[in-house]
C-alpha cells in the first residue's frame, strides 16, 4: 500500500503578506509545493491531498495542481472556522485558523492507509521524502500507535529576516521522541540562536537542537486521538481569538500521557522557506544551487 501525502496548504501567510504557497521560486514558476510532490513522486507515494480553503480554491488549482494531476492522484479538502464538533461554535471575532492539528482533522474522510503530513511552503529535500516512504512502508498495523517524525537542525532552519515558531526536541537513546516544547520568537544569533520567552526574557540556544518542521508519518488511528484532543481544546480555548491546535503541541501529549510513540528520524539537509517576503530571493538561490547539482531537473514536470 503506498502511503498518501497531506499538504497543508489553507494558511493565512500573515507574516509574508499574501498567498505564498504559490510564489515561484524555480525555473519555469515553479513552487516550493511543485519541488515536494516531485519529492514525493518518487520517494513513492501514492496520492496526493491538499488542505485549502474555499476562497482560494480556483487560485489553488490553477497555479498548483494542473501541474501534476497527470503524474499522481490528486484530491481536497477544505479548512474552514465554522468546522466544529457538535457543541462548539466559532467566537464572534476570530479570524485565526484553527490550526496544523485541525487542518489534518478534515483529511480523515479521505485517508486511510498511512500517510506523511507536511507544509506547503516549506521546501524540506528529498531525503525527508524517501525516510518517512521507508518507515510507513514497515507499518504493519494500522491501529498501532507508532509515528514518526523529520527533524531538522535548528540552525538550518531559520531566517535572515524575522524571529521564527519551531518545536525544540528532545529524544531517548532509540531515537524516540521524548517531548517537544514550542518556542515562538527565535532569532537567529550568527551560528546560533536566541529565543524570547512570554516574560519577555531572552534565551541562548546552541543551533544544534533537533527541530520540529511540521513534517509527519501517521498512520489512521492519529485521527481518533486528534478529534479527542480537540474537544478537549475547544473547552479550554474554544471562545479565545487566537488558539490555534497544533499539531506538535497535541502529539507531545500523546508522547506524555503513554498513548503514541514517535520515531525522530533526523535530516542535516537544509531546510528552506518563505516565512518573510525577504526570504524568497534567497530560496531562489538554494533552489538553483540544487539544479546545477543534479538534484532536480531545469524544469519539473516537462
Amino acid at each position: 500500500m503506498k502511503p498518501t501525502l497531506l499538504v497543508l496548504a489553507a494558511g493565512m501567510g500573515s507574516r509574508y503578506g499574501g498567498l505564498k504557497q504559490i510564489e515561484p521560486v524555480g525555473p519555469g514558476g515553479a513552487t516550493i509545493i511543485d519541488y515536494s510532490i516531485y519529492d514525493a513522486i518518487r520517494a513513492g507515494f501514492g496520492k496526493v491531498v491538499f488542505v485549502i480553503r474555499h476562497d482560494i480554491e480556483a487560485e489553488f488549482k490553477s497555479a498548483i495542481s494542473q501541474k501534476f494531476e497527470s503524474k499522481i492522484p490528486v484530491e481536497y479538502v477544505f479548512q474552514e472556522l465554522n468546522m466544529l464538533p457538535s457543541g462548539f461554535s466559532v467566537p464572534p471575532n476570530r479570524k485565526k485558523p484553527w490550526g496544523t492539528g485541525h487542518a489534518l482533522l478534515t483529511a480523515k474522510d479521505l485517508i486511510n492507509e498511512p500517510f506523511a503530513v507536511i507544509n506547503a511552503d516549506d521546501f524540506y529535500g528529498a531525503s525527508a521524502f524517501q525516510a518517512l516512504v521507508d518507515f510507513l512502508q514497515k507499518a504493519q498495523n494500522l491501529d498501532g500507535d507508532e509515528y514518526a517524525m523529520v527533524g531538522f537542525v535548528l540552525r538550518n532552519t531559520l531566517s535572515e529576516f524575522g524571529s521564527v515558531s519551531r518545536g525544540i526536541c528532545q529524544s531517548d537513546s532509540e531515537d524516540y521522541l521524548q517531548h517537544i516544547v514550542e518556542l515562538t520568537k527565535i532569532e537567529k544569533v550568527g551560528n546560533q540562536a536566541k529565543y524570547t520567552d512570554e516574560a519577555g526574557k531572552t534565551h541562548s540556544l546552541s543551533g544544534d537542537e533537533i527541530v520540529s518542521m511540521n513534517i509527519w508519518g501517521f498512520i489512521p488511528s492519529i485521527f481518533n486521538h486528534f478529534q479527542r484532543l480537540f474537544v478537549a481544546f475547544l473547552q479550554a480555548h474554544g471562545q479565545e481569538e487566537k488558539s490555534e491546535f497544533f499539531i506538535p503541541t497535541e502529539v507531545n501529549t500523546l508522547i506524555t500521557q503513554d498513548q503514541a510513540r514517535v520515531k525522530v528520524l533526523s535530516s542535516r539537509d537544509s531546510w528552506f522557506g518563505v516565512t518573510y517576503q525577504e526570504d524568497r530571493p534567497q530560496v531562489i538561490r538554494d533552489i538553483q544551487a540544487l539544479i546545477e547539482q543534479g538534484v532536480y531537473p531545469e524544469r519539473l514536470w516537462s
